[in-house]
């Protein structure tokens, strides 16, 4: 399971180290697309395949708009000796990466952030929104 939350910089050239507990869930080749909310999405190879696996199963007609974003981006990455992968500019623009960003594990899959946007993203959160979505999960 992904969780917790990292802090680090990314370089000019768009290399970024990946929290070594990342790095053990994630596997030795990973993947990095668009996600939502002004973030990245980070997969490891089984859950690549399940998203596509689920996007694909739809039909064309209601799938074809989550293909474009999610697939024409999208890069697979595997670090390098310091545990670092190399963002592409277009991922980069996407989560607004300029120099710190926050991993961060959400069960599935991990997201990469813009430190500041993380911030303002989860500062939104509320205890009265979290109590709804924990009522409506009977927890």
């Amino acid at each position: 399971m992904l969780i917790g939350e990292y802090q680090h910089n990314i370089d000019s050239k768009g290399r970024v180290i990946v929290p070594v507990k990342f790095r053990e869930d994630l596997g030795e080749c990973f993947y990095v697309t668009k996600g939502l909310d002004g973030c990245l999405f980070v997969l490891s190879g089984e859950g690549w395949k399940g998203l596509q696996e689920k996007i694909q199963s739809m039909p064309l007609s209601k799938s074809r708009g989550l293909q474009r974003f999610f697939f024409s981006g999208a890069t697979d990455v595997e670090t390098d000796k310091q545990g670092r992968i190399l963002i592409p500019q277009p991922l980069r623009d996407h989560a607004g990466l300029t120099k710190d960003v926050t991993f961060v594990g959400v069960s599935s899959r991990v997201e990469i952030w813009d430190t500041s946007r993380w911030n303002q993203v989860n500062g939104e959160l509320t205890e009265e929104s979290i109590a709804e979505a924990m009522d409506e999960l009977g927890i």
